[in-house]
């Protein structure tokens, strides 16, 4: 068990609580920094500096962590949206109530109008902000609970000639690139898809195949291993941009097209 830093006093609650679950996380799978830093495509200063709680991790450092641990990442999604909002505000934080306030502190009649135009048009967006967090982090848990599904089925029917191993990983499997050319295009024989669109936190053979042609390519994606996570999606930024495509992480049929045929688009 790590013995753990106190962290600041001016964090906000909702980054406090952050922080507290991403160290238990870590402590139950007994992973050290370097680990995460193996797994996660993050140094380990940049853990140390997250689990102190001297910056806030980034949204794709969180779904990583929780599928080493084989954690929901859409309930930390949804404490990493509280936090972000809340450290982007830069404020130290105060438990003082509205009623607790001097009144010196109150504002003049000549400006209430003003003041509570703002903040209805606060609490408006606030309420706007929350509805749209808790749907993407619905949408997220029921795509990464459909994609888990979909690798069980895939994983029973696909041919014994294709090696596994197993680690302490979520998603346990290292897929084998059987690379050949054929008719001008390149394929690694794990799917034929050419125009299904492949983004962050999805998985399966598809996102598999891209790794393979990826790396092909000679833009390292990190394991081939079917998750389409940080590195994958560096990977997939670094062939765009030398393919002269719009740079977006996704793998869109351009996209594709670059990887099959192994050229410039």
């Amino acid at each position: 068990m790590s013995r753990w830093k106190v962290l600041p006093a001016e964090l906000h609650p909702d980054v406090h609580r952050l922080i507290v679950r991403l160290r238990r996380l870590k402590d139950h799978n007994e992973l050290s920094t370097r680990n995460l830093a193996a797994k996660t495509g993050y140094s380990a200063k940049s853990w140390q500096r997250y689990l102190n709680g001297r910056s806030l991790p980034p949204r794709e450092a969180v779904e990583a962590l929780a599928r080493l641990s084989g954690d929901d990442p859409a309930r930390l999604l949804v404490l990493h949206e509280g936090a972000a909002r809340r450290w982007a505000e830069g404020r130290p934080v105060t438990t003082d109530t509205p009623e607790d306030l001097p009144a010196a502190a109150e504002p003049t009649p000549a400006k209430q109008p003003s003041y509570g135009r703002l903040l209805r048009a606060a609490v408006a967006a606030g309420a706007v902000v929350t509805v749209l967090s808790v749907s993407a982090a619905l949408l997220l848990a029921m795509r990464l609970t459909e994609a888990r599904g979909r690798l069980a089925d895939e994983r029973r029917d696909a041919v014994p000639t294709a090696p596994a191993t197993v680690s302490a990983s979520l998603v346990p499997v290292i897929y084998t690139c059987r690379l050949e050319q054929r008719d001008g295009r390149w394929h690694a024989n794990l799917s034929p898809a050419a125009d299904v669109l492949l983004s962050n936190t999805q998985v399966g053979l598809e996102v598999a195949e891209a790794q393979c042609l990826l790396r092909r390519a000679g833009t390292a994606p990190g394991e081939i291993d079917g998750i389409f996570g940080p590195k994958t999606r560096r990977a997939v930024e670094h062939l765009q941009k030398r393919n002269g495509l719009i740079v977006n992480g996704v793998i869109d049929p351009p996209t594709w097209q670059a990887l099959r045929e192994g050229t410039p688009a």
